[in-house]
């Protein structure tokens, strides 16, 4: 039983009132007056719509008991971050270990693994097994459909996708940047029913006119909240949260409690904006979640005000899982499962030969706060035959090795990392999990990239001491045992592991970014414009097709 001031975000009403449970449930509301002004409050737990467990770097149990604290009670979870390095197997990974905390994950089957046909994956989901993904009862939608191409031009593997969760009655995500007008509309017309990737307001406004659901994504890397948030009062019944990806460090500090705060003290209408954190996602997806009414799953948080949201108590199916700032779900250890298959690297392996003294090259423009970029043509620098990095004008190299299989490394070059010396790796590199790694000479490089290899996946950071007899290295290292893209460790020890990492990325090696490791992990998502490198080769976004890397007038 608990007695405080009670939200209705149905009929956008407050009372005081006691709230009364039997087995998890809500058995009964008692009106009992009026709001009581300095009294605490009680209103459903927040929903985050659309989020890779993965990217938080942690199993779902971990990430579960960061979450509770800021009150989240279920995410939309697309599991392709491990679908594309373990297959179906990485999904059923997954939903077993969210099986183990009553945190409630909704699990989609993936749509596009691998993403594209112009990278390696580690494994392919196919038409057959998304069907029958689809069929379980534990799998609660088609997740994003990234082959927008695909939808518009009727592929018959997409289009059989989506006919199987047309037939398992089961909601359909997006994943269209960009996409707009006749374009849009078709897609929409296709049985795409989300999207996430709106970057600008003339975007969402035009996909929400449309009738499509916008969720609005504040992460780690992409940031749209401030563009897209006046949709929230415009398309109060369209509108969602999401993260999309969020990693620990962030998450450990706040969730989509963070952009309820935002927005209401921005002005926008309190229901509307509770619509789009609690309500909208759950009846959208058709989540087990409650929305605090008798007869639902007892599944609310309490607050301190209805200004600054303070997360009193998170509760879940009536278990108390959070108070006071403090997770109680139990620290859970996981299996480690994994696929690596690919050796050290030596520096001769990231030379790449000039063919003329000078040139303009393409380079990848990285945007903070964005997951497109943008493609510009600069001066290149040759020394000894070779096209190599300029930190001085911020003109880095970045590569990505196939982490499955010893191939030649692709190589390309990239502006607004800002290092200024050394080298950052990662084994998170959307969507096929290669290792991606940006740095200002290729002995940083090997040394940052092998630091992973030996780790069987991790985010590492190099950086140089320089000496009269020969350059020492400083390595840091977080590794990520679970398919390289998890770990299993205490979460709130991982997210100061992952500042403190961060921290030496920034003030040591000069990263001017405000999420390098983030940003560095979408340099190889090819469905994203407008310049990307794959494990194959520089990738035009635009065209959908590879690209050289000198510019040839």
């Amino acid at each position: 039983m608990l007695t405080a001031n009670i939200l209705n975000l149905f009929d956008k009403s407050i009372y005081y009132g006691t709230i009364h449970l039997d087995r998890g449930r809500v058995a009964q509301i008692d009106r009992l007056g009026p709001e009581r002004v300095g009294e605490p409050y009680v209103l459903p737990g927040f929903v985050d719509a659309h989020v890779h467990v993965e990217s938080s770097l942690l199993t779902p149990t971990q990430f579960a008991r960061l979450a509770v604290v800021h009150g989240t009670v279920s995410t939309v979870s697309d599991p392709h971050e491990i679908g594309n390095v373990l297959g179906v197997a990485g999904v059923e990974y997954m939903l077993d270990d969210a099986e183990r905390t009553p945190f409630k994950f909704c699990f989609g089957a993936p749509s596009c693994v691998p993403a594209t046909p112009f990278e390696t994956a580690g494994a392919t989901i196919n038409v057959t097994d998304v069907k029958n993904l689809l069929g379980r009862k534990d799998i609660g939608y088609l997740a994003e459909m990234m082959s927008f191409p695909g939808v518009l031009n009727e592929d018959p593997d997409v289009m059989m996708k989506i006919a199987y969760a047309k037939a398992f009655s089961k909601p359909i995500d997006g994943h269209a940047p960009g996409l707009r007008g006749n374009d849009a509309q078709r897609y929409i017309d296709a049985g795409i029913e989300t999207d996430h990737e709106c970057t600008t307001y003339d975007e969402g406004l035009d996909k929400a006119r449309r009738g499509m659901n916008i969720l609005i994504r504040e992460g780690s890397a992409a940031r749209n909240f401030d563009a897209l948030i006046p949709l929230v009062d415009e398309f109060p019944q369209l509108v969602m949260f999401c993260s999309d990806d969020k990693h620990p460090d962030t998450l450990a500090e706040g969730h989509i409690n963070q952009l309820v705060v935002r927005a209401i003290r921005a002005g926008y209408n309190q229901w509307n904006v509770l619509r789009a954190a609690c309500i909208n996602p759950v009846l959208h997806y058709r989540l087990p979640v409650g929305l605090l009414r008798e007869g639902d799953p007892a599944d609310y948080i309490v607050v301190s005000d209805l200004t600054n949201f303070e997360v009193l108590d998170t509760f879940i199916n009536g278990e108390l899982v959070a108070k006071d700032g403090k997770s109680l779900l139990p620290d859970l250890r996981s299996e480690h499962v994994n696929q690596f298959n690919c050796s050290s690297k030596e520096p001769a392996d990231f030379w790449l030969q000039a063919h003329r003294p000078y040139g303009q090259l393409r380079v990848i423009e990285a945007i903070d706060g964005q997951l497109i970029t943008n493609e510009l043509h600069l001066e290149g620098r040759v020394e000894k035959g070779a096209w190599v990095a300029d930190p001085s004008r911020d003109l880095l190299k970045i590569v990505v090795v196939n982490r499955y299989a010893d191939v030649p490394i692709a190589i390309g070059f990239i502006k607004n990392f800002g290092l200024k010396q050394g080298a950052i790796a990662s084994s998170v590199g959307h969507d096929s999990h290669n290792i991606t790694a940006v740095g200002c000479d290729d002995e940083s490089l090997s040394q940052a990239v092998n630091a992973v290899i030996r780790a069987r996946g991790g985010l590492s950071a190099v950086g140089v001491i320089d000496q009269e007899a020969r350059p020492l290295y400083i390595r840091k290292l977080l590794p990520l045992p679970v398919a390289g893209l998890m770990t299993d460790v205490d979460g709130y020890v991982v997210a100061g592991q992952y500042a403190e990492l961060d921290q030496f990325v920034k003030s040591d090696l000069g990263s001017t970014l405000a999420a390098p490791f983030m940003t560095l992990s979408f340099m190889a998502l090819l469905v994203i414009p407008a310049l990307k490198l794959s494990d194959k080769g520089l990738f035009d976004g635009s065209t959908f097709r590879f690209t050289g890397l000198e510019v040839i007038k």
